[in-house]
């Protein structure tokens, strides 16, 4: 393991955890092989189980050697290898502005909806997971179809509130059709068709066309969804495919439920351990909060409120004398059904 000015990097095998004043590690992930990104400000894209237990372990000492290859992996990092690279700002498209609130018409997800209704599944563990191995040719081909569905959409014309539910179908079902096409796959981070040298999973490779403009799956999120709603809620809408990521709604978002779905997307994944726990008087979250800490709120009492505002009661009652993130954790392993039993 490298230990690089406050970030930190694994071996193939096992699982680093950035703790504050402390780095806490597991090799529970040895048989995935991920690897884990730490630290208050890394990047989307870390490792094993969401439960698994931490053990404490003091970090060495740099050597020149590892001196050297921290100047190296901080290269990487700047161009967006590394697994402490900051997570894409969010920088409007002017394109994507413009929309029509008085129009009333509504593009069909139906399809979506029923994908959703035959292949996810939700574990013992409470997450959503997709069953990947189950879905036809033909399920493969009435996706592929909704796809193209979105593709011809007049979506400047929508309204907002259309809009939004427009663009996380999008996503998701981009997503799940991404992983489907390059299964089976241990994480989704292993779909390396974006590009540049250095790049890992498929969110910078331009997947759709839509109103005659190429998008990536990061064009969906960080140049639209993000800087048009300016909603934090956005984060647990979209899926990433990893067991770390907020659930995968079972049902397609629609402009009139679209509200209600995210309160609940929001109040799910703050209340189970991979979104916030409380660890021996400390707080330990989701690396999604500290990779988009400008959407969450910059300071941790700004993250720490956010997540009180969904907390039910017992985790709310925990909260009540903590103002401070301890630690975050991701872990990226696929949301594959298939596994959701493997020992």
């Amino acid at each position: 393991m490298l230990l690089v000015g406050g970030c930190t990097a694994t071996t193939e095998f096992g699982r680093v955890y950035r703790v504050r004043g402390a780095y806490k590690s597991t090799t529970q992930a040895q048989r995935f092989g991920e690897r884990s990104s730490g630290g208050i400000l890394g990047k989307r894209r870390g490792t094993t189980h969401p439960l698994a237990t931490m053990t404490t372990r003091r970090p060495p000492q740099p050597t020149r050697r590892s001196l050297l290859a921290a100047g190296l992996l901080g290269w990487l990092q700047s161009v967006g290898a590394g697994p402490a690279a900051a997570a894409p700002s969010a920088q409007p498209w002017a394109r994507w502005a413009a929309h029509d609130n008085a129009n009333a018409s509504r593009v069909d997800h139906s399809t979506w909806s029923a994908f959703l209704t035959r292949h996810l599944k939700t574990d013992a563990h409470g997450i959503n997971r997709v069953s990947y191995d189950l879905v036809s040719r033909a399920e493969r081909a009435q996706l592929a179809t909704y796809i193209k569905h979105l593709e011809r959409a007049d979506v400047d014309h929508l309204s907002r509130d259309e809009q939004r539910a427009f663009w996380i179908n999008l996503y998701n079902a981009l997503t799940v059709a991404t992983v489907m096409d390059h299964y089976p796959v241990a994480s989704i981070r292993d779909i390396a068709i974006s590009p540049g040298w250095f790049s890992r999973g498929p969110w910078g490779a331009k997947l759709v066309q839509v109103a005659g403009e190429a998008l990536s799956l990061d064009d969906i999120e960080h140049r639209i969804l993000r800087p048009f709603w300016r909603d934090p809620r956005l984060h647990y809408a979209l899926n990433c495919a990893a067991l770390g990521c907020p659930n995968l709604a079972k049902d397609a978002y629609e402009a009139a439920t679209s509200e209600a779905m995210l309160d609940a997307a929001a109040h799910a994944f703050v209340n189970h351990p991979r979104g916030a726990r409380i660890d021996r008087g400390r707080l330990f979250v989701s690396s999604i909060y500290v990779w988009y800490a400008d959407d969450f709120g910059t300071s941790d009492t700004a993250i720490v409120n956010h997540i009180k505002h969904y907390a039910g009661p017992d985790l709310l009652g925990r909260l009540a004398m903590i103002d401070q993130i301890s630690g975050d954790d991701y872990n990226w392993v696929l949301n594959d059904e298939a596994t959701a039993h493997a020992g």
